[in-house]
């Protein structure tokens, strides 16, 4: 029967059945059924993952039915994980699983978007002037038709265009800003390309082609813990998830893993259930702690005095009262604990001494002549009580001696050595040692006393110095006496009792901890874990907090073990096949260097915070520096730090670098910018960062939520880069009449830098409410890509499941499209060009061995300046811009002809070229040869996969042999020799997941036998760490290092931002109102800002913008549950509803990030505008110690070191809303 029939029949009576004497009426319509079958029907399953910086990199099944996404399951086919430890299914999270609504929700961008008064202005001049590049060039030249678009940023008016138009507009401000200002002030910033690799190419590859700046944002995202390179030279490198289940001891340390790591926690909860003791340590009850068996609850920002405490006890009661072996054999073996440091005189305090630098073998007569002397440390030996020169230092990685490896032997003799812990059996007698304290209260000398065993040695010059190990001033550190491993009182630094004063974590507690977790160490060699995250990372000291834990982890044996270490986990950040992406992303396949700039300066400096910087370097200072020569503005130690190439600089110099090499006398372009450099008739850019071309003029954004998400000190950069409507209420320095910085000139500050802003996205986004163009990127299920992470050993597939919906593209389809452009509206304005560039010192090559003893700076001294190593590398970069296009469709000569390689290591590969070419198909251009195919993503995809040693058999058994024969090792060459039959294409991985290939650009070893652990290749085949000792550092000898009191980790309290006393005087709404410290912690209801503004997620949460209170707080503020609240300092303010809860700490305001300005933002009182985001009331504060550079492995790298965008150490007025208004 019809269903319309059916209707009509609807109310006619049933058929009785007679039931027990009960009348039952009943209808056979069985429709329903056919209505459920339907809803879960499809007509594919295509597998995909999401391109999200979660960390979780999970495959998805994406069912498609008519053509439409219906909706997302968990894929359950991951290969089996080694024997004995729980498979990794299921993976996924409740996020994830509402991904579909985005496709056809009405957030998505459908079509090309254009603010509408930048478009009329630019239909105006285009129909002035026949050439595109000419009419965004009469747009320049009138700064009153610039501002006509800029004022409307961020206040609607975006109208639809065509992509041609958009395209055209684009190129024209590409070609007109390079023409004018040079290459370099074009930038880009995509984050962590590990979530979709090609995606983040795309955007990547063309702004190196046209030589562009690719800004960092690993640091910028305060992702990346500095300690890690300072201890281990290794950006991070952690155990995969699944190597959880294998600690016996589990610490959740500032890692809130059940909410954050979802698709991991499973391991947790299982070695749990499998006898594993978890403990949480977190100043808020946070979702991980009711997992645990122990809550350990320090106040916020006071981590690192817990974590000496706990140091302190091990190294009393394991290596002094009761040594246990194992800790001892793996400290001497692979840490800088035996390394001689030399003492001086302090200054401070009579017949004292202080801690120096390394000593090294161009120190002593006998060794100065050895090659790179200057950076080979040395030990004394046990067995002789003599002197040793161990191998693996730095100076043997680039000396090409084949003895960078730690095996014990002395590089000159070859003998077995022994080094010393302690210098304390040669009787050689003891010298106070000095120490700063930054904890110690007004009334006492910032400073420590402590006696250190010493050696006295007759160094080349013919002076008697005292030397003493790293072990030994490590001891004194923790106020501890290596003769009786006695304290000097019971509330001495680093004690417990003094602990327990700063943390609230009782005394008893703390030495507890730390038996039961050196104790296990002691038992299982090693297996003992500290899981690590941004509540603790996302702090101004940070490294002084990661670098304590890491100390606990280095005296207890437990880097390099399986169930045992560091285990970093913020931020998606491991690329696995790294060597295959490299050179493709960054257009190393045509021409290197790429401009990369480091993103926490670039934006510190351009959105002009600096101007406001209310922090004075000198209170940074150990009490033990020379405080006058160094300057007190944070600003300053940047300028200086890119002068001396430690950091890179963006843009680079204050003229066109297309026009100095023009100009360049006699067509020696290196000499001619080295001699006006010199000179002073040729400066570095941030010298003057406010002059008209020292600053960016375009900006991308793909792949990424700027300004909604991770833009710290967000109303600054809406007044000074994009000049439009703010929130800032702080004064500037001259305006508060406070010194200027010295090393820059003082300009009126400029606001509206950016002549164009222009974002990719699915969705409309914050960034995207103030960009001048917005172009509808691909979702996650129309386009493919690669996905990787350090959680688990696999690389996945994203996989096109339908066609982009409207005219969204993909993102290599797009920059693809900007390419062509641009090759075609170049002829006439921009041809075969030279383009100098300024290369910092980077970590993994040569250059690393910069100043190896204190710190010349040229600009005071230019007979100093040497570029390479007391200056930044000069280069010239030949580019072909009309050639744009045909180089971003095509795999370059460069692989070919140079070979390919990742940190120190390189391998042919002129055999994968060979295969793409007749894979793919190739074009020549002239004076080229054949070029493989690159103009569908798959191709692309293809290059990676067949490059990559993780994903190709064959490369990863060249790359091994390279790196055996780097460090006489060779047994290291057959790691790989059982898989060079294995090279995963994308047909591969979108059938199943497959682990990857063990590569030696990491520092753990891939197997099908156990689990992924970071430092395993160290530990068990001699590979040095590529760090200035090759072991793994404790101690840091930098001479910034030893100014600002970090050789070694200690306690600083919190950073005092000033924002609230500096704010100026604001209106008195009547309410009570306190300060507090302001977090932003990751959320359960969002990535970041993804999802945040899904409805699914909206109607799991409150929905919009929420900030959580403690119930004491909340009182003595008048504010009750879901009232609308108000938060604001001198940065700017920020409105919400009030969360108040009993696992909130007192004085603390918890904002889940990142919530976006798209959802309930009513005005605030304080400021007038629309409610802010998180990021309103925060501000960069950079630190000047990670701005070292060009020595060894505190050298700058594409997010590897540099300063990183901290924000948890700001504070809050907050305050209850008298009245809530919309408008």
């Amino acid at each position: 029967m019809s269903t319309f029939l059916k209707k009509i029949r609807y109310f006619t009576a049933g058929k009785p059945i007679a039931a027990n004497a009960h009348e039952l009426y009943m209808r056979d319509d069985s429709a329903w059924e056919q209505s459920y079958r339907s809803r879960w029907q499809y007509d594919k399953v295509v597998r995909s993952t999401h391109g999200v910086n979660c960390t979780g990199s999970c495959s998805w099944k994406i069912y498609v039915k008519s053509g439409l996404i219906t909706w997302e399951t968990q894929y359950t086919d991951y290969p089996e994980t080694p024997i004995d430890l729980p498979n990794h299914e299921p993976r996924g999270c409740p996020r994830g699983a509402s991904y579909s609504w985005y496709i056809y929700s009405a957030n998505r961008i459908k079509y090309p978007l254009m603010r509408q008064a930048l478009r009329d202005l630019w239909r105006e001049q285009r129909a002035q002037h026949p050439d595109a590049v000419d009419a965004w060039q009469a747009i320049l030249d009138d700064p009153e038709l610039g501002q006509r678009y800029k004022r409307e940023r961020g206040m609607g008016g975006l109208v639809r265009v065509s992509w041609q138009e958009a395209n055209e507009l684009i190129a024209a401000a590409n070609i007109a800003t390079i023409k004018r200002f040079g290459p370099d002030r074009v930038a880009g910033f995509s984050p962590i390309p590990a979530h979709a690799m090609l995606s983040f190419a795309s955007g990547s590859r063309y702004l190196s082609l046209i030589g562009g700046t690719c800004l960092s944002f690993y640091d910028w995202y305060c992702d990346l813990p500095p300690s890690s390179p300072q201890t281990w030279g290794e950006q991070t490198d952690v155990p995969e998830s699944a190597d959880w289940y294998n600690a016996q001891y589990l610490v959740m340390w500032g890692s809130n893993v059940p909410q954050t790591r979802t698709p991991d926690a499973h391991f947790m909860t299982e070695a749990r259930y499998n006898g594993t003791k978890v403990v949480a340590v977190s100043a808020d009850y946070a979702e991980n702690c009711k997992f645990a068996d122990e809550w350990v609850a320090p106040r916020a920002g006071s981590d690192a005095a817990l974590a000496l405490a706990l140091g302190q006890v091990i190294l009393q009661q394991f290596y002094l009262q009761q040594p246990c072996d194992y800790f001892i054999n793996y400290a001497k073996r692979f840490t800088d604990f035996p390394t001689l440091v030399m003492l001086s005189p302090c200054t401070q305090r009579e017949n004292s001494y202080r801690s120096g630098r390394y000593l090294r073998a161009a120190d002593l007569a006998q060794w100065a002549a050895q090659p790179l002397a200057q950076w080979k440390t040395l030990a004394l030996d046990q067995g002789s009580h003599q002197i040793v020169l161990p191998r693996g230092s730095a100076g043997f990685r680039w000396d090409r001696s084949g003895q960078w490896n730690t095996a014990q032997q002395d590089a000159l003799s070859g003998a077995t050595i022994d080094p010393l812990l302690s210098l304390a059996e040669l009787g050689e007698g003891e010298v106070c040692i000095v120490q700063p304290d930054f904890s110690a209260p007004a009334d006492r000398d910032a400073y420590t006393l402590g006696r250190v065993p010493v050696h006295w040695i007759t160094n080349a010059e013919g002076e008697r110095i005292p030397v003493a190990t790293v072990f030994d001033l490590m001891l004194a550190h923790y106020g501890l006496r290596p003769a009786d491993g006695s304290a000097p009182s019971e509330d001495a630094p680093c004690s417990p009792a003094w602990a327990e004063a700063i943390t609230g974590v009782p005394r008893q507690q703390i030495t507890r901890l730390a038996q039961e977790f050196a104790n296990n160490a002691r038992l299982t060699h090693g297996r003992s874990l500290i899981i690590v995250g941004a509540g603790i990372n996302h702090w101004f000291h940070s490294d002084m907090t990661y670098r304590s834990i890491i100390n606990v982890l280095m005296m207890c044996g437990t880097i390099g073990v399986n169930g045992g270490g560091w285990a970093h986990y913020v931020g998606q950040e491991k690329l696995r096949p790294l060597a295959g992406w490299a050179p493709i992303a960054l257009g190393g396949d045509w021409q290197s260097p790429a401009r990369l700039m480091n993103g926490t300066s670039f934006f510190y400096n351009h959105s002009s915070q600096w101007r406001y910087e209310n922090v004075d370097a000198h209170s940074l200072l150990s009490p033990l520096a020379e405080r006058d020569q160094f300057p007190h503005s944070l600003i300053d130690f940047n300028v200086i730090a890119e002068r001396l190439g430690w950091l890179p600089s963006s843009p680079q110099l204050d003229r066109n670098p297309l026009t100095l090499a023009a100009e360049a006398a006699d067509g020696d372009v290196k000499a001619s910018v080295e001699q006006a450099l010199k000179a002073g008739t040729l400066h570095i850019a941030s010298e003057d960062p406010d002059a008209p071309g020292n600053y960016p003029r375009v900006l991308f954004v793909w792949r990424a939520n700027l300004l909604g998400s991770s833009s710290k000190g967000h109303e600054y950069f809406l007044k000074h880069l994009l000049g439009t409507h703010h929130g800032v209420m702080e004064q500037d320095l001259q305006e508060k009449g406070l010194p200027l910085p010295q090393q820059l000139t003082w300009r009126d500050s400029v606001e509206g830098k950016l002549d164009l802003l222009v974002t990719l996205d699915f969705r409309m986004s914050t960034t995207c409410l103030y960009s001048d163009v917005i172009l509808p990127s691909a979702t996650w299920y129309e386009k493919e890509d690669l996905s990787s992470t350090d959680m688990h050993p696999y690389v996945h597939p994203f996989t096109r499941a339908i066609d982009p919906m409207w005219e969204a593209r993909a993102d290599w389809d797009i920059f693809k499209g900007i390419a062509q452009q641009f090759s075609v509206l170049c002829s006439g304005h921009l041809g075969k060009e030279r383009d100098v560039m300024l290369t910092p010192l980077l970590h993994d090559s040569p250059a690393e061995l910069g100043q190896a003893c204190g710190v010349r700076d040229w600009k005071q001294d230019p007979q100093a300046f040497i570029a390479g190593k007391t200056a930044p590398a000069i280069n010239v970069v030949e580019r072909d811009y009309p050639q744009t296009y045909f180089k971003y469709t095509h795999l370059g000569p460069a692989l070919a002809a140079h070979g390919n390689g990742g940190k120190g290591v390189h391998w042919d590969t002129q055999p994968e070229i060979a295969e793409l070419c007749a894979r793919h198909g190739s074009e020549s251009l002239e004076g080229v040869g054949p070029c493989a195919n690159m103009q569908d993503a798959t191709q692309a995809l293809e290059a990676i996969l067949t490059l990559a040693p993780e994903t190709n058999g064959q490369v990863a058994d060249r790359a091994w042999r390279d790196l055996a024969a780097k460090t006489g090792q060779p047994a290291i060459a057959e790691l790989a020799a059982d898989k060079k039959g294995v090279h995963y294409r994308f047909a591969d991985i979108q059938r199943q997941p497959g682990r990857v290939i063990a590569s030696p650009l990491w520092s753990g070893i891939d197997s099908d036998q156990h689990a992924y652990t970071a430092g395993s290749l160290n530990i068990t085949h001699a590979v040095p760490w590529r760090t200035l000792t090759g072991r793994q550092q404790a101690y840091q000898d930098h001479a910034w290092m030893q100014a600002f009191g970090e050789n070694f980790p200690c306690y600083k309290p919190p950073l005092d931002t000033q924002s609230c006393r500096s704010v100026r005087q604001h209106n008195d709404n009547g309410q009570p109102e306190l300060v507090l410290n302001f977090g932003t912690a990751h959320q359960k209801w969002g990535i970041h800002s993804t999802y945040t503004d899904n409805q699914i997620m909206q109607t799991l949460s409150r929905g919009g913008p929420l900030i959580w209170i403690s119930e004491h707080d909340a009182q003595r503020a008048n504010i009750a549950d879901n009232d609308w609240v108000e938060l604001f300092n001198a940065n700017g303010a920020m409105v919400a509803r009030a969360v108040v809860s009993q696992r909130i700490p007192a004085g603390l305001a918890l904002m889940y990030h990142a919530q976006e300005r798209t959802l309930n933002m009513p005005l605030s009182e304080v400021t007038g505008e629309r409610g802010g985001i998180h990021n309103s009331i925060t501000r960069i504060c950079p630190n000047p110690i990670h701005m070292i550079g060009g020595y060894a492995h505190l050298s700058w790298g594409y997010n590897y070191y540099g300063t990183i965008g901290s924000n948890r150490d700001e504070t809050v007025i907050i305050r209850k809303l008298s009245q809530v208004e919309w408008d």
